[in-house]
């Protein structure tokens, strides 16, 4: 059976009396239900009083203990007995702050917050808000509070307190935060940002800041990488990038806030104690200098304050081989104070030595940089990079560069004989190390250097030589005009503390008609010469036949050297041989010749004989028959006997084809011994005789 059907029973069972202690249990139960407040771990309880108390002061929200309304204090977590039926109960959820939060409350009751003031100022003995009472009683105001919730749980009256959760302020690696504050005292009249206040915790605690004299506004404190619980609606904080100066990099730093610069100065003196611009307010308050600053940084991560410095990056000064860096100072002593002690008096005259300083004054300095890096303020020392090698420039037409060398058109000059030409010149000068402060001293630059005194002066030089000689006298004494022009250059370039190395005429161009002229005098001279080569080639080929036809029979020759000399040997031996066969032959033969003679004797007196014997006979036959007839008979002899020819080995005979060619010539000559026209010669004994 229920037990409270078996009570309800029991009541009702005992009659009046059961009655009344069913009336008694259901009061006290409602009573218990009234007075004891049971509230959750994570709960509050907010009352409300009914009646029996005072009423709440004009403006008051909510009521003290005894006052009627809504109650400021709360009860917390646990069991609370209450006054029965005095009060009504309402619970609420406790309200939480979570990490990277922070909480912020507005007081809805309390007094009202000064004139001039945006936040409620920070009353002690509230336990963070979770004492209503002691919050009122305490003066707190009413209005945004200044003071922030941590992470965590809290027992706020909702009716006293508006809350809310905004995140925490985070700040990056390599970030900066930027405050401004939206209440405390007025900056002070020329500056621009909030000074320094002590004890505010990196703005986590802006009653601090608002007690040590905080100012509104722009800050020059910033926040470093990290979280920070801060009011939002004190401070506005703006996430921006630190400064990072990268390798083979400058950043050069400008002040926007402190002492006013000096009328005289450029740069802003160096100051100590600001940790490389880092610590605006030490930089304030050693009295540094609005404007340009002398000191700059470095590679590395700067937390530098953007409202207070501008940064700029710039390029190290680097000096490659081959040139020096002139320095100009734009900070240090007036030159005029630089003693000109030992100083050159020409120099001095001529206005260089005012400029060109020694080190500390403020000018040209006189020592130069040489080749490497550096970690240079161009803001107060500007570098001016001078080439010490050998620079070329050219008037022989293309673009003109900007590096150098330089390259200009060709000169266009006219000669003395009104002929236009063409001159293509190069120009190679120098500047000496310790030379290069006087020349940025006379001229600037380079640049300028080219532009302004060397294109003009060489432009002018051969204009003046050309106009004073003829283009082709010109064109022949080229050397003779690079060496006046040369001269002329040296002798100006040397005002501007520069070395002229060379000057040198590439090409000369003139008209075409007076180069076609001097071209034909030219191809008639060579042609000539060619001429004179080719008939001494063929002299000289002449020459080298015979050698070439000699050497081909040197082999002869030697064979017959060699043969004469055999032959030599071979008379010699041939001479003794003959002399000894000559003497034996010349006793053989004078013994025949002996025996011949004797012999000979003997036939010519016999051959004598004869011929006496037959000339007598013939002589006979003459007396007897005739000289004529005589030579006939003879001759027949002759001809029979085959010892005279009479037949020609041709025949020619006549056109009738008629008589015998052999009986007629023998007729023919026949008749003509008869006429006497032949006549018959002896020639000797044993001869016959000749017609």
């Amino acid at each position: 059976m229920d037990p409270l059907n078996g009570l309800f029973n029991l009541l009702i069972g005992g009659g009046s009396g059961g009655l009344t202690l069913f009336i008694l249990i259901i009061l006290l139960i409602i009573v218990v239900y009234n007075s004891v407040v049971i509230v959750g771990g994570t709960q509050i309880a907010v009352l409300e009083r009914r009646w029996l108390g005072k009423s709440m002061p004009e403006g008051r929200v909510v009521a003290m203990a005894d006052e009627v309304g809504v109650q400021a204090r709360i009860l917390g977590p646990g069991l609370h007995l209450l006054t029965p039926f005095l009060y009504r109960v309402g619970k609420q959820p406790m309200f939480a702050v979570n990490t990277n939060e922070i909480g912020l409350v507005e007081s809805i009751d309390g007094k009202p917050v000064p004139p001039g003031k945006i936040f409620a100022g920070v009353v002690p003995g509230h336990n963070l808000f979770q004492d209503g009472e002691s919050f009122l009683n305490n003066g707190g105001q009413k209005g945004p509070q200044i003071e922030i919730l941590p992470p965590g749980l809290y027992r706020l009256n909702p009716y006293l307190f508006k809350f809310s959760n905004v995140p925490a302020v985070s700040i990056g690696n390599n970030k900066i935060g930027v405050v401004v504050a939206t209440d405390g005292a007025p900056i002070a009249p020329g500056r621009l940002l909030g000074r320094k206040a002590d004890g505010h915790d990196n703005f986590q605690n802006g009653q601090a800041f608002l007690e040590k004299g905080g100012q509104k506004g722009p800050q020059i404190e910033i926040l470093l990488p990290g979280t920070y619980r801060i009011n939002p609606k004190l401070f506005q904080v703006e996430v921006r990038e630190a400064t990072i100066v990268p390798a083979k990099k400058v950043a050069l730093i400008t002040a926007r806030d402190g002492e006013p610069l000096p009328s005289t100065e450029y740069v802003a003196k160096s100051v100590p104690g600001h940790r490389d611009f880092q610590d605006a307010a030490g930089f304030l308050s050693n009295d540094g200098q609005r404007g340009p600053q002398l000191d700059f940084l470095k590679p590395g991560t700067y937390y530098v304050n953007p409202l207070m410095f501008d940064v700029l990056q710039d390029d190290v000064a680097v000096v490659q081989r081959g040139e020096v860096a002139v320095i100009v100072s734009n900070i240090g002593k007036d030159p005029a104070t630089q003693t000109t002690a030992g100083k050159s008096e020409d120099l001095i005259k001529q206005g260089v030595e005012r400029y060109v300083v020694d080190s500390g004054f403020r000018g040209i300095q006189r020592e130069v940089v040489g080749p490497g890096t550096y970690y240079l303020n161009k803001l107060a020392f500007t570098p001016h990079i001078i080439p010490t090698t050998n620079i070329t420039i050219d008037w022989a037409g293309g673009k003109i560069e900007e590096k150098l060398p330089r390259i200009f058109d060709p000169l266009s000059i006219v000669s003395k004989d009104g002929f236009q030409m063409t001159v293509e010149v190069k120009v190679i000068l120098r500047v000496l190390p310790q030379q290069a402060p006087h020349m940025v001293a006379r001229i600037g630059t380079i640049d300028n250097l080219i532009e302004h005194v060397i294109h003009p002066l060489i432009d002018s030089s051969y204009r003046n030589q050309a106009s004073a000689t003829e283009a082709m006298k010109f064109m022949q004494d080229r050397h003779e005009q690079q060496r006046m022009a040369e001269q002329h250059v040296s002798e100006e370039l040397k005002k501007y503390y520069v070395e002229c190395v060379s000057v040198l005429i590439c090409q000369i161009v003139l008209p075409e008609r007076l180069m076609q002229t001097l071209t034909n005098k030219v191809v008639a001279s060579q042609q000539m010469s060619m001429f004179d080569a080719q008939q001494e080639a063929e002299g000289r080929r002449k020459e080298m036949e015979k050698t070439k036809a000699q050497a081909d029979l040197q082999p002869n020759l030697v064979k017959a050297e060699i043969d004469v000399q055999i032959a030599s040997q071979q008379k010699q031996q041939a001479v003794i041989l003959a002399e000894g066969r000559g003497q034996a032959t010349r006793l053989e033969q004078e013994g025949i010749a002996a025996g011949i003679e004797a012999v000979g004797k003997a036939e010519g007196a016999k051959i004598f004989a004869i011929g006496q014997a037959t000339a007598e006979a013939y002589r006979k036959q003459a007396e007897a028959l005739g000289q004529n007839p005589l030579s006939i008979i003879e001759i027949m002899k002759q001809v029979a006997g085959g010892k005279v020819k009479i037949t020609p080995d041709i025949l020619i005979q006549g056109a009738s084809g008629q008589g015998d060619g052999s009986s007629n010539v023998l007729s023919a000559f026949i008749a003509s011994l008869m006429a006497g026209g032949m006549k018959l010669t002896a020639q000797g004994p044993g001869k016959p005789p000749q017609v």
